[in-house]
């Protein structure tokens, strides 16, 4: 029996997540199917995948043996209550996810996006602080231009305006570091050499309003939405330093940077700079099922424990479907790729080709700055008549010539699935000046 349509029968009736609708309804957008590197539309054309999906599909599209791994999970397990009992394959999970985690983050909350895995990171700052009996540090720290998801924690926290803007006030005593991006900035490769001073913005919000009010500070180690934004030298590292100096729990937003994105299993590696907690979600299970998770350090993970009367709850937090069978048996055939596969290494051994083809944009007059490091980067468009409208209009022209990548605003954002080989880049990359040259 085929349960999906060929082609939809209407499409008025979804309201599609961050999108302009009536332009899509208009002219649909439509893929069918999915193998390797490449769509398919519901025309028969190809399109390659020049973002991994949404930074998710790192292993590659049609994987068979994640699909074969839910089937059995559907066959033989559907569904295991969360709440006070378990199954064996999130528990496999949560081994495998610490075993490549860096430092002490071993212990591993599961839930089923990267918004909820940046709410469930905040709550537990929260409730590690009132556990330790300092309940009054209540402030969290985010950054401008920061995209942390779209959960009220999570925007209270994040930078991005038009995400915010028709929502109200969101969650109260939010501070925001200054963004990074500099305009001596423009074209780095790699990590800027200024702007490490950026995080003394933290200090100073301990000055204002005492170390005692704040209890984390959540940033993306490369803020990946708003366009690819990698940390100056040092930055990451003063961060951790003020945070150890006043307690504060510093949390690495690592849903697109981690399982490799950054040529390490995570940008915590790469910066080497040890965050408290650090959320994952998009390549845990190749964009197959929907799973978020988040890895906490023993220091907070214990202190949560010890202060929990014996047999009691210690966090009162979870999801119907944390650790879900289905979501967890995706999660560890995907882990088996990219052990199998070296996924992580062979990300490492792409990233200067894909940084090369990346700056080689520097000639076009279109282009008014260019980001990247590792397996992702971001190439700022000159805006047209208003801002956004010649994103819209790249993003258009680059699916009918076969090329898929994120457009925020005027930004183009690759990072192409980890199995990728140079004849995929070569691809990407030609189509996209293809399309760039135009404008």
């Amino acid at each position: 029996m085929n349960f999906i349509p060929p082609i939809p029968n209407s499409l008025e009736q979804h309201w599609m997540p961050f999108t302009a609708n009536r332009h899509f309804k208009a002219n649909p957008r439509i893929l069918t199917r999915a193998e390797g590197m490449y769509f398919t539309t519901d025309h028969g054309a190809k399109v390659i995948d020049g973002s991994a999906g949404l930074f998710c599909v790192a292993a590659g599209h049609g994987r068979r043996e994640i699909a074969e791994a839910v089937n059995e999970a559907l066959t033989t397990l559907d569904y295991a209550p969360p709440f006070q009992f378990g199954h064996p394959a999130s528990f496999e999970v949560a081994r495998r996810i610490a075993a490549v985690t860096p430092g002490d983050l071993d212990h591993i909350f599961f839930t089923n996006s990267g918004s909820e895995s940046v709410d469930t990171a905040l709550k537990i700052a929260l409730a590690y602080h009132k556990a330790r009996g300092e309940g009054q540090r209540m402030r969290l720290v985010g950054r401008e231009r920061a995209y942390h998801g779209v959960n009220f924690g999570g925007l209270a926290v994040a930078g991005m305006v038009n995400n915010k803007k028709a929502f109200g006030l969101g969650l109260p005593g939010a501070l925001h570091l200054r963004h990074t991006h500099l305009p001596e900035h423009q074209f780095a490769v790699g990590e800027p050499e200024t702007g490490a001073e950026l995080a003394d913005d933290l200090q100073r919000f301990v000055d204002l309003h005492g170390a005692d009010s704040i209890a984390c500070c959540i940033v993306e180690p490369i803020a990946g939405s708003t366009g690819v934004l990698v940390p100056p030298k040092g930055y990451l590292k003063r961060l951790r330093e003020i945070c150890d100096r006043h307690g504060i729990l510093l949390i690495f937003d690592e849903v697109i940077c981690g399982f490799g994105r950054t040529g390490k299993q995570f940008a915590a590696d790469s910066f080497e700079v040890m965050p408290d907690i650090i959320t994952m979600a998009k390549a845990l299970t190749n964009g197959v099922v929907p799973m978020g998770a988040v890895a906490v350090n023993d220091k907070v993970h214990d202190a949560l424990m010890s202060a929990a009367a014996e047999n009691a709850i210690e966090l009162f937090h979870g999801y119907t479907y944390s650790g879900c069978p289905v979501a967890s048996a995706a999660a560890l055939a995907t882990r088996n790729i990219f052990e199998e596969e070296q996924l992580v290494e062979r990300a490492a051994s792409m990233a200067p080709k894909f940084l090369e083809a990346l700056y080689s944009f520097k000639d076009l007059p279109v282009v008014t700055d260019i980001r990247g490091y590792g397996m992702i980067g971001g190439i700022d468009l000159a805006p047209a008549e208003a801002p956004g409208v010649r994103g819209l209009q790249v993003m258009q022209q680059l699916y009918d010539a076969g090329c898929m990548v994120k457009m925020t605003g005027d930004c183009a954002l690759i990072s192409p699935p980890l199995v990728c080989e140079e004849k995929h880049l070569d691809e990407i990359f030609s189509k996209l000046r293809g399309v760039f040259a135009k404008h």
